[in-house]
């Protein structure tokens, strides 16, 4: 090949591999985004469930948090919560669902007094110990 027909091509070359690296990326995207929640955020994993007044000491890791439901609540915006304390603002652990995952829940209230395992990250809002529940998996009755 001459070099006039090499500069010719190299442009198309180069955004053929453009594409190419853009297709891969985005496949690889939709894969990971299909992992767990703990496994993207690359969060420790932790053993057996711990009481909710325990849970902020697993702060930063994928546990199992448990304790009795006292009451579900469902604020103005549609997020859900289950509440652990009488009174949730000096609770040492709270869980949410929000509105936009609701939809993938049953009945919720029947949860209501009875003791619950929730699984998933353990983080930290408004200085208190959360699990966001995002997926029904993550939530069981206790045996």
């Amino acid at each position: 090949m001459n070099p006039s027909a090499n500069r010719r091509l190299i442009p198309g070359i180069a955004i053929s591999a453009l594409a190419l690296a853009l297709i891969a990326g985005l496949i690889g995207y939709r894969l990971g985004a299909r992992r767990e929640p703990a496994a993207q955020a690359g969060v420790k994993t932790s053993g057996d469930c711990v009481d909710f007044h325990d849970a902020g000491k697993r702060t930063g890791e994928l546990g199992c948090v448990t304790g009795r439901v006292l009451r579900v609540y469902a604020s103005r915006a549609g997020n859900t919560f289950l509440d652990f304390c009488t009174d949730y603002r000096s609770c040492a652990f709270t869980s949410v669902i929000f509105s936009s995952d609701r939809a993938k829940f049953g009945d919720l209230q029947a949860l209501e007094g009875k003791p619950v395992e929730i699984r998933g990250p353990i983080t930290t809002y408004q200085g208190r110990a959360e699990i966001i529940i995002r997926d029904p998996g993550q939530v069981r009755e206790a045996p």
